[in-house]
């Protein structure tokens, strides 16, 4: 990106253009400077103080929920009541950092040979954070919140497509009462947020996107010796066994697959189904995949929105093919809509195998990949089997579930419930998923100094 191009968001339920933007390539510079200014102040300022700025932000950001959720829908196409729901769910991160920094950051007492000895959690400085469009309000809220109640500034890179939601963010922690440069948003291009790594005036970095972005950053980030969190992408399991309530878990399988229309990180992506109930779950799905209401947004009886770009109905439609070339069965939808928008069927391939391309690499739209095991051991071989470890969820008996939970190899597991995020618990992932933790205490300590006081 230059600084003569502008930006222009789409809405892609339309193909439409609905803005431009100027970018902010021009003014980066001094953007670090009001940063590292901010913090100097911002860092010395009271846990009450501190939390009184998210507290206000959550109260500004539930008055305007409808204004916030209707932005998020036209710019990336999330449904409306999917929407709202993240609105306030940022609400509530706010809330409950502002409740709960000042413990989670308390000093803690540590016997050593000192008269006196204890561990500080102190702010590091201006954290940089790349955000994705898939959740163009939480993603950004749950690095922030921490982030800032625990004393650090913030400088948000977020995607391209989503140029007004990153704007509005801003002005939200600016009516909140943050101070004139603890939270800002610019509009630069991703070589230059790679570049910024590198910058004195940049304490730490974390990311949430592509395993190719991540990888950028992330050695960005090693090069520059900075601390880092990096969450990327995921290709969640999904296993039931013979003894789940089928019912259940078929409802619970379907929503975790199309929620923000199968864009999710953290949406389910591959089915492993014991074999006695294998054809039922098969035959489940596809009549409820097949029931779900592909439309407008904006309206609230739509179940499926548009995918966020054109090339990304591309991308899926890709894989699909390459799928059932490679063997798997298509049992429901499998096409792209026609007319305006980026729309794709909900979709669902039968018969896979661990080495379908549906099943090794992450497929971002609504396309469930369902794959038959002869019992639980092969089901946590096959889960197991892939190159990212972000969620998993397995429906089984609950003692059973909460024995096999030890075997699946991600940072998070649902039994009997469906994989999400929530303020109270870290969420991360390992292997491609990346490294570190957000939310909860994990989280708020992520960009802190951890630092041994001894005192004689």
């Amino acid at each position: 990106m230059t600084t003569t191009e502008t930006i222009t968001s789409i809405n892609p339920a339309t193909g439409r253009p609905i803005a431009e933007y100027e970018p902010d390539e021009a003014r980066v510079d001094a953007a670090l400077d009001r940063s590292v200014a901010a913090f100097r102040d911002w860092r010395r300022q009271s846990s009450a103080t501190r939390a009184s700025v998210l507290t206000a932000a959550a109260h500004i950001l539930r008055d305007r929920q409808e204004e916030f959720a209707r932005l998020m829908t036209s710019e990336m196409g999330k449904p409306i009541g999917e929407a709202r729901s993240e609105v306030e769910k940022c609400a509530w991160a706010c809330d409950y950092f502002a409740e709960n920094g000042e413990h989670l950051l308390a000093p803690e007492p540590a016997p050593s040979d000192a008269s006196e000895s204890f561990v500080r959690f102190d702010p590091l400085g201006t954290v940089l954070a790349v955000m994705p469009w898939n959740f163009p309000f939480w993603q950004v809220f749950r690095f922030a919140a921490p982030a800032l109640m625990a004393g650090n500034a913030g400088i948000l890179k977020h995607a391209s497509n989503v140029p007004g939601c990153s704007r509005a963010i801003e002005e939200i922690f600016r009516e909140a009462g943050a101070p004139e440069g603890v939270f800002q948003s610019l509009l630069i291009g991703a070589q230059t947020a790679t570049s910024l790594v590198a910058d004195d005036r940049i304490a730490a970095v974390t990311l949430t996107g592509s395993e190719a972005a991540g990888i950028a950053i992330g050695r960005a980030a090693g090069e520059a010796i900075k601390p880092s969190v990096l969450e990327l992408g995921g290709s969640d399991p999904f296993i039931i066994l013979a003894d789940a309530d089928l019912d259940a878990a078929m409802d619970a399988a379907v929503k975790a697959r199309v929620i923000n229309s199968g864009q999710s990180c953290i949406a389910a992506k591959r089915f492993i189904v014991e074999a006695p109930v294998y054809q039922q779950v098969v035959d489940g799905m596809r009549e409820r995949m097949q029931a779900l209401r592909v439309g407008d947004p904006m309206d609230d009886e739509t179940d499926v929105g548009p995918l966020a770009r054109r090339d990304l109905v591309d991308d899926l439609e890709d894989q699909l093919k390459a799928s059932v070339h490679e063997g798997a069965r298509l049992a429901a939808g499998g096409n792209p809509v026609d007319g305006a928008g980026f729309f794709f069927q909900p979709t669902l391939l039968a018969e896979c195998r661990p080495e379908h391309t549906a099943m090794r690499e992450e497929t971002f739209g609504p396309l469930a990949a369902i794959a038959k095991v002869a019992d639980a051991d092969e089901a946590i071989r096959v889960a197991n089997d892939s190159r990212y470890g972000l969620g998993a969820a397995i429906f089984t008996e609950r003692a059973r579930g909460k024995t096999l939970a030890r075997e699946i190899e991600s940072g998070h597991v649902a039994v009997n419930g469906i994989v999400k995020s929530d303020p109270r618990l870290p969420f991360g992932g390992i292997k491609r998923s990346g490294y570190g933790r957000e939310l909860a205490e994990p989280g708020i300590r992520s960009f802190v100094n951890v630092k041994t006081v001894w005192i004689a």
